[in-house]
């Protein structure tokens, strides 16, 4: 039986992406009309800047959460960024990222795009060839390690977008170019079709069931993406296990525990690249954002340590916790493939 919430919520709220604003210098690009084709019962409404939507006063990213809206639009201006400090490098030396959509349809408490943007709508920037000709143009000069999902889930975005296809093909035509594509999806439809590449790393954020179901909503479990993840494995794809970022919850070794077990059950580790060990850690300002949008979530109330503008557990408490799930880690792969966050 239905709660009273589910039930205002689906007679009250709009369904998913009812509405697309569509800037009006990309309302013919072809993107555009792939997307908007999906969508054919979707209201669409023109708009001059997607920040005219994206960026107004007062918005609720709670309740848009539970409907949200997809806006079209061209990214202007630096479309290559430098990797920052809290994120993982695993040793390249030009490390990079791009954004091609910002914001998720996972709604992760601790995610810190909750705390970067005033909005929990998608944008989806349909100029995608720009980014590819700035990535072509620093590729001239060294090779590249970009992420290509950081402030999304790209490959959950892929029935809308297709833009994991395209990076697919973009990366087989650059030899020096590596990517990772970061995900909690278990989309195995779309590697169904798919070639493997050597130079496309598919990395999957893992967390215990208890932490997916008390802060991960609306991803899917841990089996679902550990089936996924080692189904790719069997096909040759190349796989990064994210431990990233771990969350502190009651009883956390029992869960982090049986998570390892699972994993270990469910994946041939010998056929994994790398692994990604690192607590939560969050931008101060970010931190200060979520706590005024999500007042009631556990897990950004937590009496975080500030340090050099950012808030992570306290050292005590991380250092236990990172050791915990690598000396775990160890018994079923080499210390040399186990990356762990440090400032």
């Amino acid at each position: 039986m239905k709660s009273l919430k589910e039930n205002f919520y689906e007679n009250y709220f709009n369904p998913f992406f009812s509405h697309i604003y569509v800037e009006r210098s990309v309302r013919n690009h072809v993107r555009t009309q792939a997307i908007l084709a999906k969508f054919p019962s979707a209201k669409v409404i023109d708009i001059n800047h997607y920040k005219d939507v994206f960026c107004r006063s007062r918005q609720s990213c709670q309740l848009q959460h539970r409907t949200q809206k997809l806006i079209l639009a061209a990214r202007q201006g630096t479309l290559l960024y430098e990797g920052a400090p809290v994120c993982q490098s695993f040793d390249n030396p030009y490390f990079y990222y791009t954004s091609c959509v910002m914001n998720c349809i996972f709604d992760c408490e601790y995610c810190y795009l909750k705390g970067m943007y005033p909005s929990a709508n998608i944008v989806v920037f349909v100029n995608l060839e720009d980014i590819f000709a700035e990535v072509a143009q620093k590729l001239e000069n060294h090779s590249l390690y970009l992420c290509v999902s950081y402030d999304t889930d790209l490959l959950a975005m892929e029935p809308i977008t297709g833009y994991v296809q395209e990076w697919h093909d973009f990366v087989a035509r650059h030899e020096n170019l590596k990517i990772e594509i970061r995900t909690k999806c278990a989309n195995k439809t779309f590697f169904q079709g798919i070639a493997p590449l050597s130079r496309i790393i598919y990395a999957f954020t893992l967390s215990p069931q208890a932490v997916i179901e008390a802060f991960e909503h609306h991803t899917p479990s841990l089996t679902e993406r550990l089936s996924c993840a080692a189904e790719l494995t069997q096909k040759g794809c190349m796989v990064r296990l994210c431990f990233d970022p771990m969350i502190y919850i009651p009883d956390w070794k029992q869960h982090y525990q049986e998570m390892l077990e699972q994993v270990f059950s469910s994946i041939n580790m010998e056929k994994i690249v790398d692994i990604s060990v690192g607590t939560f850690r969050i931008s101060q300002d970010y931190l200060k954002n979520m706590r005024k949008r999500e007042p009631e979530s556990a897990v950004i109330w937590f009496p975080f340590q500030k340090e050099n503008g950012y808030c992570h557990y306290p050292d005590d408490l991380m250092e236990q916790m990172e050791s915990f799930l690598i000396e775990g880690l160890e018994q079923k792969i080499s210390r040399e493939k186990i990356f762990r966050w440090r400032t």
